[in-house]
């Protein structure tokens, strides 16, 4: 039986190598993106109402959901640990928690009563080791983290689950062609990083609940 699969930040390069991967294995596939574009349904995340709203109608046009991935992402870094922005922060907190917190609230319930839910983050290894001239990033990443953790206890006892994917950083195509010089060894292909996402399905949810599933390894 076909999936009905919520995509978060469909319109960057993970989110639309993570549409494609869906598609491609026959998945009903809800695109959410800010802008609306090629498309994405046009919801702006960080509003608690729209994502609400969205909710809704997702449940009533397909009756269910059985996945959401969350890749709503931004990145600010310093100089030193002294040049900090805390704008930075506030601009992080509203991308990295903010818009999980809304999009995890509205969507728990359906995942809860979905027969094999997945609800998936990805987070960097930075949220586990912070240096000086990533301080607002790694924090916020962390936080996500820890925000997902407490969904995956929330979804304990059902057959869903809730699982945080750890990257160093991500490359895609576009980026190796602009900076075809670049070593981007330690880096995970979006396409990569799709077949992950869809790999956690293919895995009980009791052992994936919870987990941080390092792709760097």
């Amino acid at each position: 039986m076909s999936r009905v699969i919520v995509v978060a930040g469909a319109g960057s390069p993970s989110g639309q190598a993570v549409v494609r991967r869906f598609t491609e294995l026959g998945d009903t596939v809800v695109a959410v993106s800010r802008s609306g574009r090629d498309g994405a349904l046009a919801v702006d995340l960080q509003d608690a109402a729209a994502v609400r709203d969205l909710a809704k109608r997702v449940e009533a046009e397909h009756g269910r959901v059985d996945g959401v991935v969350h890749l709503v992402g931004g990145w600010r870094g310093s100089k030193s640990f002294a040049e900090t922005s805390l704008d930075d922060w506030d601009q992080l907190h509203g991308l990295l928690i903010r818009t999980l917190q809304n999009v995890s609230l509205a969507f728990e319930p359906l995942l809860r009563a979905s027969e094999n839910g997945r609800f998936v983050i990805v987070s960097a290894k930075a949220a586990q080791k912070p240096t000086q001239t990533n301080a607002a990033y790694a924090a916020a990443k962390a936080a996500a983290e820890a925000w997902t953790l407490s969904l995956a206890d929330a979804l304990k006892g059902s057959a869903s689950a809730a699982a945080i994917l750890v990257i160093t950083a991500l490359v895609h195509d576009g980026m190796r062609a602009a900076n075809p010089g670049k070593n981007y060894a330690a880096f995970t292909d979006v396409d990569d990083l799709a077949r992950a996402v869809a790999g956690l399905w293919d895995q009980d949810a009791a052992a994936v609940n919870g987990q941080r599933i390092d792709l760097t390894a």
